[in-house]
């Protein structure tokens, strides 16, 4: 007797719907699993034996066939050990359905002793049940708050092969997940030991931070040891704006992919803030494996991608970066198929000025030589830069600020202005895609940032005294709208561009 159970298999951060198959036959015992199964899915033969074993249901005798369909599409992990074991179960006699349960769809790993182990991706299998009119999703229990993220489908939250049994014979039935009704709360403020009020002095730095927050800009921080760059990095995430529903949900759905959603966290309010070290391969950094997963720029995702001593990467990986920089997405090309991920991330990057870093100290000399320091910034690639909004240098704090004992302004200020001017962002771009100025395309900024004479001729000059290329000249204009959201100015004025143009590199 041939069975079919529904289950899903996770392709990028989207899902395919598979059909498990499993048929008996009168051979010589044998359990064989085909439909380009992986490792995790061959060794679900060992799992679902034990499984069903100490559930107390018997094995079929004979030849068991499980075919995962379709058959060209690569199956990996382990959550497919549910749905094998039912098909397996119904196929041998062992379960007799007195329901339809065509509209239901089943993940979870066994345990050898049958009980229900969390397997990552379920927030995209939820998605994808829900667009194919699926009604019901079998889960184990951790996984049950995930899947009710998504409306309209009943969530059964399960802890062991032997409870959905005796809820699909309708012995004792599991009762529905419910739902949280609090998704549309605000996170309120982010614990953390880091605060703006906590640096001292750098005023025009937190001001930078503070566009960069406000439009999701990209930032490079430059100056010598000791000078803050790396606590006013850190003390970015307690000023980026709260995340939209739309927001969480995305950064949520890339963390159940990758198997880092909290536990207790099913979906993730606060913007993530990814710090890779410098020795990081250009694979963890975009992304793949055999079978792609997302990388640290699209953990990043909505949130802040910071890497400290820039210049420490190697060439070849930054410039891994152009395209996500770009376009906000990565693509990822393998034998088996091409995989986008998407990648709308603030590049918060910091160096130092040279090798002994101090090029830039008034205080300290510097002991590189010229070629030294020349080759030291030719590290960065000319289109890295280009594509780096603002460029701010972090000078060393003099002691009447060092020693100061009142504190600087609080990050839960600074937040309440990036949030008032990113809802401007949100009204301007409600009826597009776009949620930040720095996604506006070239075409976006020539219908929405619109300046007057004196602001184009400002523009002009700059153009040619500072050698802008077209990507600079449309970044300031970002740069320049964001800088008015700020002031709550509806029109773009000649003080935007001109504290825009300050952030630019300068030019040798």
């Amino acid at each position: 007797m041939s069975t079919k159970i529904l289950s899903a298999a996770v392709v990028g951060l989207n899902c395919e719907l598979v059909e498990v198959e499993a048929d008996s036959i009168n051979a010589l015992p044998k359990f064989i699993v085909v439909g380009l199964p992986d490792m995790a899915v061959q060794e679900s033969r060992q799992r679902v034996r034990s499984a069903v074993k100490n559930s107390g249901f018997p094995w079929p005798r004979g030849q068991v066939t499980v075919n995962l369909a379709p058959a060209d599409l690569k199956k990996a992990g382990p959550a497919y050990d549910l749905p094998i074991a039912l098909a397996i179960l119904i196929a041998g006699h062992s379960l007799v359905l007195p329901a339809d349960y065509s509209d239901a769809l089943f993940v979870g790993e066994l345990a050898l002793d049958g009980h229900l182990r969390p397997v990552n991706g379920v927030l995209p299998l939820a998605i994808m049940a829900r667009d194919k009119a699926i009604k019901k999703i079998f889960v184990p229990t951790e996984n049950a708050a995930e899947a009710a993220l998504i409306t309209d489908l009943e969530v059964y939250p399960a802890t062991s092969l032997t409870e959905v049994v005796l809820h699909l014979t309708g012995e004792a039935p599991i009762g529905q997940f419910q739902k949280s009704e609090t998704l549309s709360e605000s996170p309120g403020d982010i614990p953390s030991k880091f605060d703006m009020a906590y640096v001292q002095g750098q005023e025009h730095v937190k001001r930078a931070l503070e566009i960069a927050a406000a439009g999701q800009h990209n930032i490079l921080m430059s100056g010598p040891p000791g000078s803050g760059k790396t606590l006013l990095a850190r003390s970015m995430p307690t000023i980026l704006p709260e995340m939209t529903l739309e927001e969480s949900l995305e950064v949520t759905k890339i963390y159940s992919v990758a198997g880092l959603l909290p536990p207790a966290e099913p979906l993730i309010r606060v913007r993530p803030f990814r710090s890779p070290h410098h020795t990081a391969s250009g694979v963890s950094l975009v992304g793949g494996g055999a079978w792609p997963k997302p990388g640290e720029i699209s953990l990043a995702h909505r949130g802040v991608l910071f890497l400290d001593e820039f210049p420490e990467f190697p060439r070849l990986v930054l410039d891994y970066l152009r395209q996500p920089l770009e376009d906000g997405i990565i693509n990822i090309s393998r034998a088996a198929g091409t995989l986008q991920f998407p990648a709308k991330f603030i590049l918060l990057a910091s160096m130092n000025p040279c090798p002994c870093g101090y090029y830039s100290d008034p205080e300290k000399n510097c002991t590189c030589t010229p070629i030294q320091i020349a080759n030291y910034q030719k590290k960065i690639s000319g289109p890295i830069l280009d594509r780096i909004d603002i460029h701010i240098e972090v000078p060393r704090i003099d002691f009447q600020k060092l020693s100061a004992t009142e504190s600087g302004e609080p990050s839960a200020a600074i937040r309440a202005r990036v949030n008032a001017a990113r809802s401007r962002q949100l009204m301007r771009f409600q009826n597009t895609k776009l949620v930040s100025n720095a996604e506006m395309s070239s075409e976006d900024v020539r219908r929405i940032c619109q300046t007057d004479a004196a602001t184009q001729d400002l523009l002009k000059r700059a153009v040619q005294q500072m050698r802008l290329s077209a990507r600079g000249y449309y970044r300031i204009l970002k740069l320049a709208r964001t800088i008015a959201d700020l002031s709550t100015e509806e029109n773009i004025k000649t003080e935007h561009v001109a504290e825009a143009l300050q952030y630019r590199p300068k030019v040798e």
